[in-house]
């Protein structure tokens, strides 16, 4: 049995939110030194609106103005991902809902809001920021980046500067 993890972020239409995750969990990971700790690092949407296309502008300068590159084609959730990876991490409770209302009886993936890794109550959402400015982009890299943290700390459970 592999102690590699494998986690799928999650979100509506995988263009803003998930594909920022996956990037900004990955660089985190990797600048932690965790990187062969985990075999696969990819994200998706509930909705197929924006399948095949790359993530939204504003997700993409906002990483770049971090330094952490991407290369992402939106996908739908597939009923093979609750078998393939460990964790779905969705982020808000709508895609939560929707993602435990498609995940079969039996698979293997922890289904949780990427928010329970926030530090505090578990609960913090990813605020979608399609519709609003860059201010929105930045608050959820920032997020991100903390939840990831969290998420190395307490699922490998090693310390985390």
């Amino acid at each position: 049995m592999s102690d590699e993890i494998s986690v799928l972020f999650c979100c509506l239409g995988n263009i803003c939110r998930s594909p920022m995750a996956e990037a900004a969990f990955r660089a985190t990971v990797k600048q932690l030194g965790h990187e062969k700790r985990f075999n696969t690092i990819d994200s998706c949407g509930t909705a197929g609106y924006h399948t095949g296309e790359q993530p939204d502008s504003r997700t993409v300068a906002t990483l770049k103005q971090h330094g952490i590159p991407i290369n992402h084609r939106a996908r739908q959730v597939q009923r093979e991902d609750f078998e393939n990876f460990d964790y779905i991490l969705a982020m808000d409770e709508s895609n939560l809902t929707n993602l435990n209302r498609i995940k079969p009886k039996g698979s293997k993936a922890k289904v949780l809001l990427f928010g329970h890794f926030d530090g505090k109550n578990r609960k913090e959402i990813v605020d979608d920021p399609y519709y609003g400015g860059k201010e929105g982009f930045q608050e959820n890299f920032e997020q991100v980046t903390r939840f990831s943290k969290n998420f190395v700390r307490e699922v490998l459970g090693v310390e985390v500067a």
